[in-house]
């Protein structure tokens, strides 16, 4: 997968493999690469989600701690 992938493309090929599967568009050949495309995505998008909870977690946080400095 590109390191530049974003989050909606790397959902949206998920989902049109998914797709792809509960269709019988797969052959059994290609269903086993289709798998592990589909573990690659899921798995970036997870990475991508907990960076992003990261940050804003962050930002929160700098968000209340100003908030408790106008208070003082």
């Amino acid at each position: 997968m590109k390191k530049t992938e974003s989050y909606e493309s790397a959902l949206q090929e998920l989902k049109t493999i998914v797709s792809d599967i509960e269709n019988d568009s797969v052959s059994v050949d290609e269903l086993t690469k289709k798998v592990k495309r589909a573990s690659e995505l899921i798995k970036s998008c997870k990475s991508i989600l907990t960076k992003t909870e990261t940050e804003v977690n962050s930002a929160l946080d700098d968000m209340a701690d100003l908030s408790e400095e106008k208070q003082s």
